[in-house]
C-alpha cells in the first residue's frame, strides 16, 4: 500500500465517520475534504496524487447542474399547484380500509415521485394522512413510513426520480459509459415498487408500531387550557421572586410557558427571578383566570400602553408543525428566530430522533425534520397557515388558485425535459436548463424563489463526494478495494457463479453504506469500485451500474439514510428500531428482487 493509497483511504474514513457523527454539517464536511485534497494536491504535485486538471474534470460534471435545475422545476410544480392536487386526490377518500389506502399510496406517491423532488410531495401528504389516520381511528405511525417508502419505490423508477439516479448518470458518461437513459431504471424499478407494495399490506402493516404523535406528551388538562398575557408592574411583589416560588406557580398552579424581558425570552423559565417589566405568558383552566387578575403586581393591560403586540385571553390552541423543506430556520435557534414575536405564539416541545425535548428549547438548534409543538390563538395558527418556513400539520396547505393558471407551462416544461432525454434529442443537462430558463421567463416562478429552492448544500456534499471518488481511482485506492473482494470471490465461489456474486457483494455494500450516508456518496464512491469490480472478473459493467443506482436509493432501515425518512421519524412519533424493524426485511427482499432481475435485463 503506498502512502497515496493510505492518505485516500484515511481521507475517507474520516470524511463518513464526520457525515455520520454530524459534529459538523454535510456540507462543511464535504468542502473540508475537497481543502484537504486540494492542499496535499498542492504540497506533493509530483506524486499520485489527483492534479488540477483531474479537480477541474470534477467541477466540470453536468450532475450537480442538472439537479440544482430540478430543484428549481420541483419547486415551480409545488407553486402551481400541481402537488397540492396530488393531497386533494387522496383526500377525496373519506373511508377506505387500511389495504386501499396503503395501495393509493405506492401508486399515486410512486408515480409522483418517479419525475419531481420527493421531499416536497411528501411535506405536502403530512397534514393529509394525519386526517386520514384520524378518520380511520389509527395512529399516524401506521401511515407515514409507508408514505416516506412510496416515495422511494418511485424515485428508483427513472433517471429524473431522485438526484442520485442523475449524479449516477453524470458520472457513467464521465468513465465513458453510455448515460442512463429516462426510462432504463423504470424495467427494474416498476417491479420493485410492486413487490413494496404487496410487502407493506401483507407484511409491513404487522410490524408498522403503535406511536403516538408528538402532542400525546401533554396531559387532557394541558389540552383544555387557556392563554394569557401578564406584565410585572413596578414596585411589584413579584420582583425578585423566582417564578417557582411565586404565587403564580404555589397557589394557582399557572403554566409559565414563556417569560419575555426587554424584547428577548429568558433562556431558563423555571429557574428565572422576575423583574419589573416582565412579559409573562401564563396558560391555566378557565376558572383560574378570575383569580389571577386579583394577584397584586400584575397587569393584564399594560402590553398594549407599550405598542406591544399581545395574546390577549383566549383559548390556546395546540398545533403540531415542521420544517418546511429548505427552511430558513434550519440551524438557528427559537431564540434567533424571535419565535415568540414573529408569530406571536410559543414552542412547547420539540420532537426529534425518537424523543421529545422540553428543556432548554431557546437554544436548541432547529434541524431538517424536527417537529415542532406550539400553543398560540386561533388567529396565531391562522396567520401561520401557508408560512414558507413551518408546515402545520393539523390542516392542509392553503391551496394557491392564483398559480394554477401556470401550472399548464409547468406540466409541459417538465414534459418537454422528459421526452428530450427519453428520444434523447439533447442531454438532460441541457434539457433542465431550457426548463428553468421557461419556467423564469413565463413567471411560473421568480429567479429569486428558484434559487431559495436549491438545496446547496447537498450541491456542496455532491462536489466533495466526486473530489472523493476522483481520489479513489486517481490513487488506485479503487483497484486495491476491487482486488480484495474479487480474491474473496475467486476463494469460494465457482468461476460461472462469479458475476452474480460480485453482483450480490456490490449491492449489499452500496445498501449498507447508503443507510448511514447520504445516497449521493454513497453512489460516487460505489460506482468507480462497481466497474472496476466488473472489468476485473471480464463482464459488462452495466449490471453493476443499475444495480448501485437501485441500492443507493433503497433507504429503508434507518430514518437518517433518506430525507423523506427524517422527515415522518419526527412527525410519526418513531423510534430508530421502529425502521430497522419494519425496514430491514424490506432491504432484504428489494435486494434478491434486483439481483435476481437485473442479470435478466442488462446481461453480464
Amino acid at each position: 500500500m503506498t502512502w497515496e493509497i493510505f492518505f485516500a483511504i484515511s481521507l475517507i474514513v474520516l470524511t463518513f465517520v464526520s457525515l455520520v457523527i454530524e459534529k459538523y454539517s454535510s456540507d462543511i464536511t464535504a468542502l473540508s475534504a475537497i481543502a484537504v485534497t486540494l492542499l496535499f494536491m498542492s504540497i506533493f504535485s509530483g506524486s499520485r496524487l489527483p492534479s488540477f486538471a483531474d479537480f477541474t474534470k470534477v467541477i466540470s460534471n453536468p450532475a450537480p447542474l442538472t439537479i440544482a435545475s430540478m430543484f428549481i422545476i420541483s419547486a415551480a410544480l409545488n407553486k402551481s399547484g400541481i402537488i397540492e392536487q396530488i393531497s386533494i386526490f387522496l383526500g377525496r377518500f373519506k373511508n377506505p380500509g387500511y389495504t386501499q389506502i396503503i395501495i393509493l399510496l405506492v401508486f399515486t406517491v410512486g408515480f409522483a415521485s418517479a419525475f419531481i423532488n420527493n421531499t416536497p410531495v411528501v411535506v405536502m401528504l403530512l397534514p393529509i394522512l394525519l386526517s386520514q389516520a384520524r378518520a380511520m381511528s389509527i395512529r399516524p405511525s401506521k401511515l407515514l413510513i409507508p408514505l416516506s417508502y412510496a416515495s422511494i419505490f418511485g424515485g428508483t423508477c427513472t433517471l429524473l426520480g431522485t438526484s442520485t439516479n442523475i449524479l449516477a448518470s453524470g458520472l457513467v458518461q464521465k468513465m465513458g459509459y453510455p448515460e442512463i437513459g429516462m426510462f432504463e431504471l423504470t424495467r427494474v424499478g416498476l417491479p420493485l415498487l410492486l413487490c413494496g407494495a404487496v410487502y407493506l399490506v401483507v407484511i409491513g402493516r404487522h410490524l408498522l408500531p403503535d406511536r403516538e404523535s408528538l402532542s400525546s406528551i401533554l396531559t387532557e388538562q394541558e389540552r383544555r387550557e387557556f392563554m394569557t398575557e401578564v406584565f410585572v408592574e413596578k414596585g411589584s411583589p413579584l420582583i425578585g421572586v423566582n417564578i417557582l416560588e411565586s404565587e403564580l406557580y404555589k397557589k394557582h398552579k399557572f403554566n409559565i410557558i414563556a417569560i419575555m424581558r426587554k424584547g428577548v425570552p429568558v433562556d431558563e423559565v423555571n429557574t428565572a427571578v422576575l423583574a419589573q417589566g416582565d412579559r409573562l405568558v401564563l396558560s391555566a383552566p378557565p376558572s383560574e383566570f378570575a383569580k389571577a387578575h386579583s394577584i397584586d403586581g400584575l397587569n393584564f393591560t399594560t402590553g398594549s400602553k407599550e405598542g406591544l403586540s399581545t395574546i390577549t385571553e383566549h383559548a390556546g390552541g395546540i398545533v403540531e408543525a415542521i420544517l418546511a423543506p429548505n427552511s430558513a430556520f434550519t440551524g438557528r435557534t427559537i431564540k434567533n428566530i424571535n419565535f415568540m414575536f414573529r408569530y406571536q405564539m410559543v414552542v412547547l416541545a420539540i420532537h426529534r430522533r425518537g424523543r421529545n425535548v422540553r428543556d432548554r428549547l431557546n437554544t436548541l438548534k432547529l434541524e431538517l425534520g424536527d417537529t415542532l409543538l406550539l400553543m398560540g390563538s386561533e388567529q396565531a395558527i391562522e396567520n401561520m397557515h401557508g408560512d414558507e418556513d413551518l408546515v402545520l400539520l393539523d390542516r392542509p396547505p392553503l391551496p394557491t388558485r392564483k398559480m394554477r393558471k401556470k401550472a399548464p407551462i409547468v406540466l409541459l416544461t417538465l414534459s418537454g425535459i422528459v421526452i428530450s432525454t427519453a428520444f434523447n434529442l439533447i442531454p438532460i443537462a441541457a434539457a433542465a436548463i431550457i426548463g428553468v430558463a421557461v419556467i423564469f421567463i413565463t413567471g411560473c416562478l421568480q429567479p429569486k424563489e428558484g434559487y431559495q429552492s436549491v438545496d446547496w448544500s447537498l450541491l456542496v456534499l455532491i462536489y466533495g463526494m466526486l473530489t472523493l471518488g476522483m481520489l479513489l481511482q486517481v490513487t488506485g485506492t479503487s483497484n486495491l478495494i476491487v482486488e480484495a473482494i474479487t480474491g474473496r470471490i475467486h476463494s469460494f465461489i465457482a468461476p460461472e457463479n462469479q458475476p452474480i456474486a460480485s453482483l450480490v457483494v456490490i449491492y449489499f455494500c452500496t445498501f449498507l453504506l447508503t443507510e448511514v450516508l447520504s445516497n449521493n456518496a454513497t453512489v460516487v464512491i460505489m460506482l468507480p469500485i462497481g466497474i472496476t469490480l466488473a472489468h476485473t472478473i471480464g463482464v459488462d459493467p452495466r449490471p453493476f451500474i443499475i444495480a448501485i443506482c437501485v441500492a443507493s436509493s433503497a433507504s429503508f432501515s434507518t430514518p437518517i439514510g433518506y430525507q423523506t425518512n427524517t422527515y415522518v421519524y419526527s412527525v410519526g412519533g418513531y423510534r430508530f428500531a421502529d425502521f430497522i424493524k419494519v425496514g430491514l426485511p424490506l432491504n432484504i427482499l428489494y435486494m434478491v428482487a434486483a439481483c435476481y432481475l437485473i442479470p435478466k435485463i442488462w446481461h453480464f
